[in-house]
């Protein structure tokens, strides 16, 4: 019997680059929850974010937010996670000097873009719409870091090997779309964002069902032996999953 479902947004709730979610969520989710089967929103998003997305139901879904760094269940934070500060501006001062990479700092209440990045500074706050703010240097930020990612509008893979080969042995480092990498904070990640929800619900892995496309996306698919690995995922994430699946919603609504 399943009682829990986590899924991914981008590339997976979200396809071909849409940023809002099918009517359909909207009515299977409290089709569900009438059956005793309660969703969760995971995602490398921010939480102000998510609750945007699902702002019909924002109060009656549960949330894995910067992948894992921020878990939220009826308003209240189950789990966290954070980057070391020096950690961190290491890899902020490293991406200034990259090509073409972008940084964004991801906090609890907003996240942040360095000025002269203003492409990915109108891409995050008018295209994703995040809660974003421009600052001169994010290295003298005094903000927790919950998450940064680097964006390489040309594609992630010309800029990941460089970072995953220098940093690798002190970070966890992920692509998470077709643009972005991220840097993942120890002990938070999306399956740990999930353990720490089913713990709170007292609800077990085999009564989970997952759904995602991207690295990010490995220890929550195999977290539960119900795991769906989207149809277009990246290559060799379908080897986490029990299963795949071209949509969410023609599981979701096997299970009505």
């Amino acid at each position: 019997m399943i009682r829990l479902i986590a899924s991914d947004l981008d590339g997976t709730l979200l396809q071909n680059g849409a940023q809002v979610l099918s009517p359909e969520i909207f009515k299977l989710i409290p089709a569900l929850k009438k059956k005793g089967i309660h969703f969760i929103a995971a995602s490398g998003r921010q939480y102000a974010n998510l609750r945007r997305l699902f702002a019909p139901l924002q109060d009656e879904i549960s949330y894995i937010a910067e992948n894992g760094s921020l878990c939220v269940h009826e308003g209240k934070v189950v789990s966290s996670g954070q980057i070391d500060r020096g950690l961190a501006n290491e890899i902020i001062l490293d991406a200034r000097h990259q090509p073409d990479c972008s940084l964004l700092y991801s906090s609890p209440k907003k996240c942040y873009v360095e000025k002269g990045n203003d492409r990915l500074y109108d891409h995050i706050k008018n295209h994703v719409r995040y809660d974003v703010e421009m600052v001169e240097d994010l290295t003298t930020l005094d903000a927790l870091c919950l998450k940064v990612a680097i964006c390489n509008f040309d594609g992630a893979h010309l800029s990941f090997d460089y970072f995953r080969g220098k940093y690798k042995d002190r970070i966890k480092i992920v692509t998470s779309g077709n643009i972005w990498f991220d840097f993942i904070a120890p002990n938070a990640d999306k399956g740990m964002g999930l353990k720490a929800i089913a713990a709170h619900l007292g609800v077990l892995p085999d009564e989970c069902m997952t759904f995602g496309d991207q690295y990010n996306d490995i220890e929550m698919l195999s977290f539960t032996p119900h795991s769906y690995a989207m149809a277009n995922c990246a290559e060799g994430v379908e080897r986490y999953a029990a299963h795949q699946t071209e949509t969410v919603e023609e599981q979701l609504r096997m299970l009505l």
